[in-house]
């Protein structure tokens, strides 16, 4: 199972490297902008479509990771409400066990 912290740190270098694609491909269209013809006309056409096909695109992966977490956020309230007792024994049991952990190594 990967580590939050991995997955936080893809999520943050995929955001990265679309954000820097946007950028090159703006900086792409205002270079083209200023040169004649009709293939350059239809390139930069192209590019601006696929573009906003992209912007769209992200903002709808933003939108679906938004509610997904959400949900995910409402289910362990939910649970966590419904099944108070249990979490509560898990993380004693679980502190208990740190407990005896750290006390182990402090006797060596």
């Amino acid at each position: 199972m990967p580590n939050d912290s991995n997955v936080s740190a893809a999520k943050q270098q995929l955001a990265d490297d679309f954000s820097k694609l946007v950028g090159d491909t703006e900086a792409l269209l205002r270079a083209v902008a200023s040169v004649p013809g009709e293939k350059t006309a239809a390139l930069r056409e192209t590019l601006e479509s696929n573009l906003r096909a992209y912007k769209a695109r992200a903002r709808e992966l933003q939108g679906a990771a938004y509610e997904k977490t959400t949900a995910a956020a409402r289910a362990t309230d939910e649970y966590v409400h419904d099944n108070a007792w249990a979490v509560i024994g898990v993380a004693a049991a679980v502190g208990f066990i740190a407990g005896l952990l750290v006390a182990g190594d402090r006797n060596r």
